[in-house]
């Protein structure tokens, strides 16, 4: 059986991975307020993409853990989204693109 085409599609995002919840509300303002996410994701996310800005590449919908994935798939292009709770912490993610 063939998935749906849309399943197989791709994305790009960035994002910046944190502890707790009220770190990663304070950098959606800053983000909100013109930081810059690269910026940001190197000097605070725990995530290793945070050397590369946050930087995850291209990626399928379901190779992430879901509540990553639903918000990737679901959330506004170019916008910083969040924060997005999973087994890893909190996210702030802005998706770059989606096919």
């Amino acid at each position: 059986c063939a998935l749906p085409i849309w399943l197989s599609l791709p994305s790009a995002a960035l994002h910046i991975l944190v502890k707790e919840e009220a770190q990663a509300r304070e950098l959606l303002l800053r983000l909100q307020k013109g930081a810059s996410f690269q910026q940001l994701a190197k000097q605070h996310s725990t995530c290793p993409s945070g050397r590369k800005g946050g930087e995850l590449g291209e990626f399928r919908r379901g190779q992430m853990v879901p509540a990553f994935d639903k918000a990737v798939f679901s959330c506004p292009l170019l916008t910083p989204y969040g924060p997005v709770k999973t087994s890893f912490g909190y996210h702030i993610i802005k998706v770059l693109w989606r096919s």
